[in-house]
């Protein structure tokens, strides 16, 4: 007790600082996962990628972040073992989020598409394993969570095949392509705004307006998406009649593409809302932690997420894509398979309904895991040829690395930081 009292500042300011670099290395890695679809199939320029993902990336992050960041910050160790030293929680999740932001730098400066899942309850149990005790780790929630890095690629893989072969069957393989691009999009755009809106009201809206008491029942609220559905699929059906004055009768493709790209400037605005609502849990999980335990003294004081702590999450998302996450959005769009705007929107699609559900259901479930699978469910729509075996390879070894290394570099942190401050 008397540690915390005495280092009290010291530690928050460290937790700021290691939580915000944590969030900076989320940005700079797994966004560039999660637009790099958009930049590959040339829906969007690097440069409007990253504006896109700039604000609803934020916007995920603060609205939508606190459900999976209580997964995060309670569900993987067991903070009842800390109650005698409390001060040794807080020593581990420093531990936590500076191993996993060094992971996250090194892989980003070597090109890696790594899951920033993996580092965090990689690093998270590493520390609590090897620096308090195996007893410590919650292991029933920790496989749970393991089990999910398996389903959610599947899953994504699957529901990206399905919609790419929807597009294949209704529209790029149909008698008059254009006529029932027209007559469908709007339904797949439909389907982007009414999932996006779902995730706000009932996950979302609780954190922004939890001191009001507002709150919607599940009627009310899929009544709600439903309109907003409406209102991006209308919109939609705008755009649409813009593209129709530069048809190409010789190369229906081309404008097919073209209608395509417009659909992915939805999509990818549905991914980096879903990405941000997931992965900010990563960085401000562990800070929450060291804040509530340091501002209590004890652990497992009862408090809400500080909005403030969703806000630095979301700010250090946002500047570790601006500054540095071209590096990987340029390549990861390109090298698994090749994509096209059609192949891109139903990856992103299928990715971001993914991404959604588990941010719903409170499971920290990897992007870059649910992303690849997406991307190798639409590369098997057009057979199997149609995918590098060899970069599947090397991404799968890369994440079974991050594992290892980050529970490795907070097993070190940890006992530095208990050496200096103990």
């Amino acid at each position: 007790m008397s540690l915390l009292a005495e280092y009290g500042n010291v530690l928050f300011i460290m937790a700021c600082i290691f939580g915000l670099f944590m969030a900076w290395g989320v940005g700079a890695n797994d966004v560039a996962n999660a637009m790099g679809t958009s930049v590959g199939s040339k829906a969007l320029t690097i440069k409007q990628a990253i504006i896109i993902a700039m604000v609803f990336e934020f916007l995920g992050a603060y609205l939508a972040g606190g459900e999976v960041t209580a997964t995060i910050r309670k569900g993987i160790i067991d903070p009842g073992l800390f109650e005698q030293s409390p001060e040794l929680l807080v020593f581990g999740m420093l531990a936590a989020l500076l191993a996993a932001g060094t992971w996250l730098l090194i892989a980003s400066i070597k090109g890696w598409p790594v899951s920033t899942t993996h580092s965090i309850v990689g690093a998270i149990v590493g520390f609590a394993a090897a620096g308090i005790s195996v007893d410590a780790v919650a292991w029933g929630k920790v496989l749970k969570i393991v089990a999910s890095w398996v389903v959610s690629p599947v899953l994504a893989g699957t529901i990206a095949f399905l919609l790419y072969r929807s597009v294949q069957k209704l529209i790029l393989e149909s008698d008059d392509p254009f006529a029932n691009a027209k007559r469908y999009i709007p339904v797949y755009m439909f389907a982007v705004g009414f999932l996006i809106a779902m995730v706000t009201l009932l996950k979302g809206l609780k954190h922004v307006f939890k001191d009001a008491g507002f709150k919607l029942s599940f009627i009310e609220s899929t009544g709600l998406a439903a309109v907003a559905g409406l209102l991006v699929a209308g919109f939609g059906i705008f755009l649409l009649s813009r593209v129709q004055y530069h048809l190409q009768k010789d190369q229906p493709f081309d404008s097919l593409e073209k209608v395509f790209a417009i659909l992915m400037i939805f999509t990818a605005c549905a991914m980096a809302f879903a990405h941000g609502s997931n992965d900010v849990a990563n960085a401000v999980g562990p800070l929450a932690a060291v804040v509530n335990t340091v501002q209590a003294g004890a652990v497992g004081a009862k408090s809400m997420m500080p909005s403030w702590v969703l806000l630095l999450g979301g700010a250090g998302i946002v500047v570790g894509l601006a500054t540095y996450g071209f590096k990987v959005i340029a390549t990861v769009g390109k090298k698994i398979t090749e994509l096209t705007p059609s192949r891109g929107f139903a990856a992103e699609l299928g990715a971001a309904a993914t991404v959604v559900l588990a941010s719903g259901t409170g499971l920290p479930i990897s992007t870059t895991h649910t992303l690849v699978g997406a991307i190798l469910g639409v590369g098997l729509a057009r057979g199997i040829a149609a995918l590098d075996l060899r970069v599947v390879g090397t991404i799968a070894v890369s994440w079974v690395v991050t594992l290892p290394a980050g529970a490795g570099l907070a097993i070190l942190f940890f006992y530095t930081f208990k050496a200096i401050f103990a």
